[in-house]
């Protein structure tokens, strides 16, 4: 008894490590914060700037060199050389542009982008095949829970720049690129000794309340993040009581297993007069047990074997309609690239609340990451599954919505559009990882969502490169910058309708899948 307790507190220790490395990881969603007075500081023009943005979503196609590097070295490992690729990465960048050392050329910057994107690949490996060891029953709850505070992270960011530098738009963007460099590195040296295999993996009965008061944290976390940015945009609110806050809900999944180990420590003390009690027992009393405990070690068995790759007939079906599925989840890229293009887009409207428009988009991206996760636990509670293309279908066609909503002049339909899209690209990404080991089980998954996550950097470009042209078509000749709702009108309408179009196809695949769907419940 103490030594399976003692192996859940630390799994649950090794969940709460992840936690804190998935809220600091997500470095190129701060990018919309600091990009406008970046471009002013290096003289880049739109679709140079463009570049940049789609330069940190390429660091993705090199993704799968952190999942082959996680079947080969160990987990620590492989989340210090993120930390140090960020390092260089930001770290150099941060050199160049306070004159540290000689100005660099455009394509020095582009490829220190590459290599900071890819940084985030080998973090987000770690994180994931931890919650999937460590976590088989309920793998894609423990991955759900902590991804979604990677959306937090640009808040984080946002909130720390506020309140520790000062408000000149071009020491702010000094200050993002030392604290991407910074950061994760520092927190991933604390947190590595915690990203291991933990053994004597506790059953679902151990886990229960776990979940339910990692849930019950995490959505407090969210309100308070909403409520936070929403009061940063209307009075003002100081960052400084923003980061403290954060900081408390941060360090509240600490008290799951700090209460278990207490739990251990208590279960000591009766050890012995539970020896007693089983040695009272009668040997028909020993022979019912044994066969209550093999029937619970079946049943826990073939959950296992399920969540590790098992059904292989449904996972070939569904591999057919692997590149259908890929076509679906391409219009969260679209959301990507409008967060990605948030600070030019204030900027072209005349806001000048573009760190709470990210902050906003961040606090609405970790519920959207969270919903996904929190509904595999409900319905994994009940006979029911959820559809995994029913839930696109839900979320892209919003998408969809907020461009055509973001037509409107008025600022509040800004704030609206950035929530809608912050929450529902939020999801779709966090669905992106469920999908992945429905189609191809977990046996190789460091690899193969490395290659599915590929698909973002070429929407990215695509997409991105789109709207640069338009922008700088609407913008003045002589400096390149537009002003006005006409710089961003032709990109929102034919990405609006792209995600219409989206919708429509996701709705075939929910009419094709329902049937593999229902076999699960």
């Amino acid at each position: 008894m103490s030594s399976s307790s003692s192996s859940t507190a630390l799994q649950w220790l090794s969940l709460v490590g992840i936690i804190w490395l998935q809220s600091i990881n997500g470095t190129n969603t701060n990018f919309p914060a600091y990009s406008s007075q970046l471009k002013n500081v290096l003289s880049m023009s739109q679709i140079q700037l463009n570049n940049l943005a789609f330069a940190s979503d390429a660091g993705k196609l090199l993704g799968w060199f952190s999942g082959i590097a996680a079947i080969y070295l160990p987990l620590w490992l492989v989340l210090l050389i993120g930390s140090l690729l960020g390092l260089i990465g930001y770290g150099i960048q941060f050199l160049f542009i306070t004159n540290q050392i000689p100005s660099p050329s455009y394509w020095q910057i582009f490829f220190l982008t590459v290599l900071a994107g890819n940084s985030i690949c080998w973090i987000n490996t770690v994180c994931y095949v931890v919650s999937i060891r460590n976590f088989p029953c309920h793998q894609q709850i423990a991955v759900g829970i902590t991804t979604s505070y990677q959306g937090l992270s640009a808040k984080i960011y946002t909130d720390i720049v506020g309140a520790a530098f000062s408000s000149s738009p071009q020491r702010k963007a000094k200050a993002y690129l030392l604290l991407n460099a910074l950061l994760p590195l520092g927190v991933g040296v604390v947190v590595a000794p915690l990203v291991r295999d933990i053994g004597g993996l506790g059953g679902p009965r151990n886990m229960e309340a776990g979940f339910i008061s990692m849930f019950l944290i995490t959505i407090a976390t969210g309100i308070y993040a909403v409520i936070s940015s929403l009061g940063s945009i209307s009075s003002g609110l100081s960052p400084l009581r923003n980061v403290i806050g954060t900081g408390v809900f941060l360090l509240a999944p600490l008290l799951i297993p700090i209460v278990e180990k207490m739990r251990e420590n208590l279960s000591k003390r009766w050890n012995l007069n539970r020896e007693r009690r089983v040695y009272s027992f009668t040997m028909e009393e020993k022979n019912n047990g044994i066969g209550s405990l093999e029937i619970g070690a079946v049943k826990e068995e073939s959950r296992v074997r399920w969540y590790h790759g098992g059904e292989e007939q449904w996972h070939r079906e569904l591999r057919n309609w692997g590149s259908e599925r890929g076509r679906r989840v391409r219009c969260a890229t679209l959301g990507l690239v409008f967060l990605n293009n948030l600070g030019q887009i204030a900027e072209s409207r005349g806001s000048t609340r573009t760190s709470s428009l990210v902050s906003l988009s961040s606090s609405f991206g970790f519920f959207g990451r969270l919903m996904p996760s929190l509904l595999d636990y409900l319905f994994s509670r009940s006979k029911y599954t959820i559809s995994r293309p029913g839930l696109i279908v839900a979320l892209v066609a919003p998408i969809g919505g907020a461009f055509f909503l973001l037509l409107n002049p008025a600022s509040f339909s800004l704030f609206i559009g950035t929530a809608i899209i912050g929450v529902c690209t939020g999801a779709i990404t966090s669905i992106a990882v469920s999908i992945t080991t429905e189609l191809f089980g977990t046996k190789n998954f460091s690899v193969n969502h490395n290659v599915v996550v590929a698909n973002i950097s070429i929407g990215s470009f695509v997409f991105g490169y789109l709207s640069a042209i338009f922008y700088r078509k609407e913008g003045n000749q002589e400096d390149g910058k537009c002003m006005g709702m006409a710089c961003y009108r032709n990109t929102f309408l034919i990405w609006g309708s792209l995600c219409f179009l989206g919708t429509g196809l996701a709705l075939v695949l929910f009419a094709r899948t329902r049937k593999f769907y229902s076999q699960r419940s």
